[in-house]
Parts: C-alpha cells; structure tokens; sequence
C-alpha cells in the first residue's frame, strides 16, 4: 500500500516539477507561478482522497542553483537530523519513525520511510504545522534524483467514533535535484501544500544559503573582509556556537516541542504577545533556572531590506536595545556565512566611552535570503568567548538567545493605504512592508524549582512592547 502510495506521488510530483501552462501560470503580481486548481484537479487523481471542508489548498513552485551535488543533497533529505540541520528556521522537529526500504545497491534510489515533522514559521501568530508523511526517494537518470513526501494520515479517529482530519495534509510535494557540470545542482522544487510562510521559494532559498556557509565554512580560504585574527578552529566553533544559538532562537518563538514550553496565560500581557516559560536544569550550554520566553508579530510600512539592515547595524543598536546602554556598539570579530554581506556572524561588545558591562559582550549572527531574513543575538562572557576563538569546546558557553525574524508581506499588502496619490492621480495604493517577529529568552530566576512571578511576567512583557515601539520610532512609523 505504501509503496503504490508513493509511486503515485512521485509520478505526480515529476509532472508537476515539468509542466507549465496551463498547469502553473504566471502571477501578474511579482511574477510568480501559481498553479491553476482546475487544471490541477482535470490532471491528477487525488492520491490522499478528496479536500476535506475548510481545508485550502496552496501551492508554489521555484528552481534554483545550490552549492551541493545531488548524492548529497538527496543523502541529507533522507536523514532527519541532517535535514533539520539545513531548515533549522523551518522545521520545529522531525523524526523517522519506520525504514521501509533504506534503498538499493548501496544507494538512496528506491529509499523509503515513514517520517513526522513539526514545520514552523517564525512568529507566534501562525500555528505549527503537524505532518505525518512517507518520503520516498528515486534515481530517474545519471545525476538526476526525485523526493517526494505525501501525507499518510488522511483519516483519524476519534474514541468517540467520530473521524477528524489533521490541520495539515501534505500532497505530494518535494523536489527534483538535477547535477551541474560545475558541482552544483538545480532544484526544482513544486510544493502541493504550502503558501507564502511554508512556500517552495523559503526552502529552496534557505537550502542555497546554508549550503554556500557549508562551503566557505570547509573552505580552507579566508574572505577579504573577515577579521583573520581567529584560526579556523576558532571560526568552526563560533559558527557552531552561533548556529546552536540561532536554533534555540527559533524553538523559542513557536513554542516547539524541542524545549518543555508551557504557555502562560495572564491580564498583565498585551494579546498579541506570547509568553511561555520552561525550567533549566543540567544543560551547560544554558544558564540553570526559569526562563521566560515572550514573543508578538507586528506589521510594519517599511522593506524587509531597511528593516533588517537597521537592526544588524551595531552602530545603531542604541535605537532599541537596552543592552547597549545608550551608546553605540562596536564590531570585534566578524565571519562570513555567504556571498551577502548580510549572512554573518559577528562579536560586539560596548564602545570605550560606554564599558560599564565590561565583561559582557553579544555574540550576532544574521542571515537574508530571498524569502527573509534573522538577526539573532545573546549576551555571553569574555572568557568563554576566548576559549571559542581559539577553537575551544563552544558546549559550555551559556546562553539564551533573543532576536527578530523578518519575512516580506508579500504582493497585496495587508498594510494601511499609503499617503498621496499614485503616479498617474489614481486612488491611494497600498504600501508593501514587513512582518517582524520580536522574540525574547530571558533567565528571570536562578534556581528551577521557584515561582514564577507576576512581575517577571510584566517585565518581559514591558520589555516586547518598548523594544517595537522604539523600533517604529526610529523608522518612523510610529502607529
């Protein structure tokens, strides 16, 4: 049954990844595909059974060129904890639950497994997505491979007797990875089951950039504008450090099961602002005690660009953040992730005139790809920052990490209507802007076994509410 379930899926996902019109038409908006439901319904037969009421469909489609060969990309699909690895921002949690088939021949073609995956969107207002999937794996040619997923838990039901469906139906959906002459491979990625937030355009340009950081990271070349004072073995253990930071970042933000999160319900917090606690016990890589978490998602009139250049900006960090005591900050150690200048990871510490903390600085790491970016931060002390940068175990450090994620808004602003007439005197038109997601990780009490207090609760949430008004202030689009 499995078996047919997924040739049926991967027939479906190759015709989906060849055809054009009239099955994918170009939008009139920005130029992107979308697909055509009725010439999608006249063509395939529903492999998972009919759309269940309410349900929507979405849909996309890219292709793009990645840094990795096919073998690879398809050996790092197949492994849950390395596909996790390359969609950290993406995928909440993920595991293999059952290995039908590991393959044939001593390769990935014909693989097939039973897979569950918990996929987010960084911000407190979109629900995580549940998915019980087979992923299956084929070898079409030489150098051209195909992995498909489709949903398996169609129907439940319930010990009432009642059925119910999941909240989210994967239809096959995957990818195409044909090999390159110069090492690369081109990706053709159609996804059946996902819009803007869980979109083939955020995978795809999330895999490019974690894959060109993967090879300047094995690089054995220093880029120009890097600061060389770090060995290599300093750089590996930063990035490491920075990558577990940005990880907990995002665990933080959906409330995934990747930390005990428990949702906190209270009159002193604003409604659009999440806050969850959990306790921290025996992890070296944390502060021991209770630690808050308090997220919200706010709209804002200005480009995802603008607004992700101010915020990684030490100079005009004073702008928002408390940490830096009013003064400016300064740039200490800076690596490279990627070709943009935005994709690094960087260590700050307060100028001279403004060292009050000065045994504190702020490890940053920033990344911008096509469908968003981050800039995510903690506070950590000099000496165990000394022992990273000479390339010692970053396990130990200790932190709670704190930050934004930015996405575009998409064609069709949801923003209020800009002032003044459009060029040509016609109506008011709507301005394009930013979601920003705030996120905080704060330790409000050293020992796990106390109470947590109201007021740690009104500190954090006074802390969410400042810190976006000080941004709006500073770009000016105050509400």
């Amino acid at each position: 049954m499995y078996l047919e379930l997924a040739l049926a899926a991967m027939d479906e996902l190759v015709k989906m990844a060849q055809t054009d019109e009239p099955l994918w038409l170009r939008s009139l908006e920005g130029g992107r595909e979308i697909l055509n439901h009725e010439e999608y319904l006249r063509t395939f037969t529903p492999c998972i059974g009919m759309k269940p009421n309410g349900f929507v469909t979405e849909a996309s489609r890219e292709t793009g060129m990645v840094i990795i060969n096919s073998l690879a990309l398809v050996e790092t699909l197949m492994d849950s904890n390395k596909w996790a690895e390359m969609f950290p921002c993406i995928i909440a949690r993920t595991s293999t639950t059952d290995v039908i088939s590991s393959g044939m021949g001593g390769t990935r073609n014909g693989a097939l497994q039973l897979m569950n995956a918990a996929l987010q969107v960084l911000s407190p207002l979109v629900p995580v997505r549940e998915v019980n999937f087979l992923r299956f794996c084929k070898q079409h040619a030489e150098g051209v491979w195909a992995v498909v997923d489709v949903s398996i838990d169609t129907i439940r039901e319930t010990s009432g007797g009642a059925t119910t469906f999941p909240n989210c139906r994967r239809l096959p959906s995957g990818c195409v990875v044909q090999d390159m002459p110069n090492g690369y491979s081109k990706l053709y990625r159609p996804l059946i089951s996902a819009g803007m937030g869980f979109g083939a355009q955020r995978w795809v340009a999330t895999l490019q950039r974690q894959c060109e950081c993967l090879a300047i990271l094995m690089s054995s070349t220093v880029p120009v504008r890097e600061h060389t004072a770090i060995t290599g073995g300093g750089r590996r253990s930063m990035l490491k450090l920075a990558q577990r930071m940005t990880n907990n970042f995002c665990a933080g933000v959906c409330a995934s099961s990747v930390h005990k999160w428990n949702k906190l319900r209270t009159e002193n917090v604003d409604d659009d602002v999440q806050v969850m606690t959990r306790k921290s016990v025996d992890d070296p890589g944390e502060p021991p005690g209770i630690v808050l978490s308090a997220a919200t998602s706010v709209w804002l009139p200005v480009s995802p660009q603008r607004l992700f250049d101010f915020l990684r900006d030490e100079r005009l960090r004073s702008e928002w953040d408390i940490l830096s005591n009013g003064g400016p900050m300064q740039e200490m150690a800076h690596i490279a992730k990627g070709q943009d200048h935005g994709n690094c990871v960087s260590l700050l510490r307060a100028s001279a005139m403004n060292s009050s903390q000065s045994s504190m600085l702020i490890l940053q790491e920033t990344c911008i790809d096509a469908a968003g970016s981050l800039v995510v931060y903690a506070p950590v002390d000099i000496p165990a920052m000394h022992v990273v940068m000479n390339g010692g175990d970053s396990a130990y450090v200790a932190l709670l990490p704190s930050g934004f994620s930015i996405v575009p808004d998409g064609p069709g602003s949801r923003g209020p209507p800009s002032n003044g007439p459009t060029s040509n005197g016609g109506p008011t038109h709507r301005v394009s802007g930013s979601l920003l997601t705030v996120a905080f990780q704060i330790l409000v009490n050293s020992l796990p076994t106390a109470k947590l207090t109201v007021e740690s609760v009104e500190t954090v949430n006074n802390l969410i509410s400042c810190t976006v008004q000080k941004i709006k202030a500073a770009l000016h689009c105050e509400s």
